[in-house]
């Protein structure tokens, strides 16, 4: 794949290694925003049948992205906090624990902590420097009990793309009767997943990441686990007839089939959707592989030189290409290091102790040699 940077409307004179803090727009998904914002100029044009089009073609088109056939299995969701609390509301209430690990978003935190049912069991990282990777995996699976109620963890650590194991996770979990819950943020769209591989309980995806989306919308997927279950918001439009507005007050007790019920209210947002739908066009005809193939290929010459001038960072086959972090020299302090990379108009981010790269298809080697540069001026 060449570098895809014409699609954006980026300025040359920045290099933006940033796209786990947030994706720049596509300028067809910008397209989409605006044309979707024009059609409420004439909301005469607007059809009830209008309401429900777009979303059931998101919906097919996330199922593409992650090899999900069931189109009813996969919702609209303002954030992956909300997609969280409907698993939080709706998995069996039985004292047990919940295994995250540790440093993990607060997304993916909060609706966990807020119940009095479960205890948080956090798996910390690996002490050692090198190949952390193998070492997490082995303590998360240590930590699945017979009381685990839950893993609740990303594909890969949002602060250093460290990969987790999540067929061996996957595994585990229900050997000891336990969910799997993941949260997809930081990989759905740049990482290869295969629902049918993992076969996770529910997946939850920003949408303004690695699907390159705007921001308020997300995708969920929900299991049969969730079939039957309590959404925590009763709106309209996840009700069986909610299509046929003159008779919405008909007032009908039943939700419409398997994950349906777990929508956002005014989920057919005119303009947030068509612009999801844009994006997911555009990367499932890039492929998350080939994506990682590209973000891979960018660094490749560059991890070496970057180790030998002191900085650690996490073997290959223990963490993405599309998002890693790199580690301090000693040489060097984190103050310094973003005065520099001030200077050479790098943007990434600071997360806890590590320098977060995350590149994506409009990036080049202009970019990468930047930030080499930034790093090696930056040790004193």
């Amino acid at each position: 794949m060449k570098c895809q940077r014409d699609k954006f409307s980026l300025q040359r004179k920045i290099s933006y290694l940033n796209g786990a803090y947030m994706s720049p727009l596509m300028k067809k998904v910008e397209k989409a925003g605006i044309k979707g914002m024009i059609q409420k100029r004439k909301p005469f044009h607007i059809s009830p049948s209008d309401f429900f089009r777009e979303t059931e073609v998101l919906r097919n088109l996330f199922g593409q992205l992650i090899n999900s056939p069931e189109s009813a299995r996969h919702v609209i969701i303002p954030s992956v906090s909300y997609g969280v609390e409907n698993v939080v509301q709706n998995l069996e209430k039985k004292k047990g624990n919940i295994v995250l690990v540790a440093g993990q978003f607060p997304s993916n935190v909060y609706p966990w902590s807020s119940s009095s049912h479960y205890q948080l069991k956090f798996v910390a990282a690996p002490t050692e420097e090198k190949n952390q990777a193998a070492a997490w995996n082995e303590n998360i699976l240590a930590a699945i009990d017979d009381r685990t109620a839950a893993v609740s963890i990303g594909q890969v650590h949002w602060v250093n793309g460290i990969k987790f194991d999540l067929t061996s996770i996957r595994e585990k979990t229900r050997a000891v009767g336990a969910a799997l819950i993941i949260d997809g943020t930081q990989s759905i769209g740049a990482l290869p997943f295969d629902l049918q591989v993992v076969q996770p309980d529910a997946l939850l995806v920003a949408g303004y990441k690695w699907l390159m989306g705007p921001y308020s919308i997300g995708m969920a997927y929900y299991g049969e686990m969730f079939d039957n279950g309590s959404p925590i918001e009763n709106n309209w439009m996840n009700r069986k007839g909610s299509d046929q507005f003159s008779g919405l007050i008909n007032y009908e007790e039943h939700y419409l089939p398997r994950a349906q019920r777990y929508q956002v209210g005014e989920h057919s947002n005119f303009v947030l959707v068509p612009m999801l739908i844009a994006a997911i066009k555009q990367l499932l005809k890039w492929t998350p592989l080939r994506i990682q193939q590209y973000c891979e290929a960018l660094f490749h010459d560059v991890i070496d030189t970057l180790r030998s001038e002191g900085y650690i960072i996490e073997s290959s086959e223990g963490r993405a290409s599309h998002l890693f972090g790199i580690y301090l020299n000693q040489n060097t302090t984190m103050e310094r290091i973003e005065q520099v990379l001030s200077k050479h108009r790098v943007k990434i981010s600071v997360r806890d102790q590590a320098l977060r790269i995350s590149p994506n298809v409009y990036n080049d080697q202009k970019d990468v040699q930047r930030l080499v540069r930034a790093l090696k001026e930056a040790i004193i």
